[in-house]
């Protein structure tokens, strides 16, 4: 995980931007090898059949809303039919989706499971959770290497601190719970991660990058004193034979609210973003105005081809500006979160079903940061 970024890094400094796609094509292959020979061969002995129309109907719902949002940002007018009617269109489809699972006798996303208290709230306080940690991960890559003005490879370097944290959170809430119990450890741990998130609104174009590392390191450390815990608990609080569908779930909320995170933070950073580099734009030629209000990059680009300083100055304002709003609704998002883990985990733990081993859990965790 701590390599990842800055290999990307390394590639991009040197080669064309697809080079980081292109990359993991040896690595999943050596994965896959490894799969067939250290993997011991397991089947289920009940034979679950495939669920086609929840995934088309959950994978078009996902696109029409993330499609929506975005566009939002794009445009900064919600008003528009290319903004409204995809987000409309989505949660009509997710909606469905919904309805469809509750009806098929073997559904890939089963509902059902969400109305268990625990269950259903530490899933809601994990989606919660990964949609402020994709949504600060964005503002983070555009904040060094746009308004700092970081090679992709120092970038990637600088977010170290965040992989290591993880690392080490995840073991250290392990043997926390086991002495305290779930709720007393997940819920500080998530309230600081709120607040690291926070502490973006405190960033600026001169900020030590020593403070930078610390805010990641302790983001990181507590964040993955949530993300590994709180998954076991949910799978171990299940029945045997619904441990595999619990998974299943777990795993769709978390990817869901990442997706979402992505696009609501990228929307209110655009709107913010427009909004704050209007005044400046007075007096610029149309097409210089238009180009710079796209993004803080796409003004630079612009500032640096007209040879208009004070134009490149204005777009850092207006992004550091945006991320501080942005940052303050993520860590807000958060903090829900937490509050969600407050009042649906137990306030002592109990045992209950299989319980996973804790260093896949660890690893799921650091996994998702």
């Amino acid at each position: 995980m701590a390599a990842g970024p800055v290999l990307a890094g390394f590639l991009l400094d040197h080669f064309w931007w697809g080079s980081v796609f292109l990359i993991n094509v040896p690595v999943a292959a050596l994965a896959l090898v490894g799969l067939a020979v250290l993997v011991p061969n397991f089947r289920s002995p009940t034979l679950r059949p495939l669920d086609p129309a929840g995934m088309l109907l959950s994978i078009s719902g996902l696109v029409a809303l993330a499609y929506g949002l975005i566009r939002a940002g794009q445009v900064a007018v919600w008003s528009r039919t290319d903004v409204w009617a995809p987000i409309v269109v989505g949660l009509v489809l997710l909606a469905v989706f919904v309805l469809v699972e509750l009806r098929v006798k073997v559904p890939s996303f089963d509902p059902r499971l969400l109305a268990q208290r625990t269950f259903g709230g530490g899933n809601v306080a994990l989606g919660l959770l990964l949609f402020a940690v994709a949504a600060i991960t964005f503002y983070n890559a555009f904040y060094l290497q746009g308004a700092l003005g970081f090679s992709p490879m120092k970038a990637g370097l600088a977010n170290i601190p965040t992989a290591f944290g993880a690392l080490a959170g995840a073991p250290l809430a392990s043997r926390l719970v086991r002495r305290l119990s779930l709720r007393p450890v997940t819920v500080p741990a998530l309230t600081v991660a709120a607040l690291t998130m926070g502490g973006y609104g405190f960033l600026g174009l001169q900020t030590p990058l020593v403070w930078i590392e610390i805010l990641l390191l302790i983001q990181g450390l507590s964040i993955g004193m949530v993300i590994g815990p709180v998954t076991a608990a949910l799978i171990s609080n299940l029945p045997l034979e619904q441990a595999g569908a619990g998974s299943a779930v777990t795993n769709t909320v978390r990817q869901t609210g990442s997706v979402i995170g992505i696009a609501v933070g990228g929307t209110i950073m655009s709107i913010m973003y427009r909004r704050a580099i209007e005044p400046s734009l007075e007096g610029a030629p149309g097409p210089v105005q238009d180009q710079a209000r796209v993004s803080a990059e796409q003004a630079r680009h612009v500032a640096t081809a007209i040879h208009r300083p004070t134009l490149a100055q204005a777009a850092d304002n207006a992004f550091i500006h945006a991320m501080h709003v942005g940052a303050g609704w993520i860590a807000v998002i958060a903090l829900l979160g937490a509050a969600v883990l407050l009042i649906t985990l137990p306030a002592v733990g109990k045992k209950k079903g299989p319980i996973p081993e804790p260093e896949y859990e660890e690893a799921r965790s650091s996994e998702l940061i």
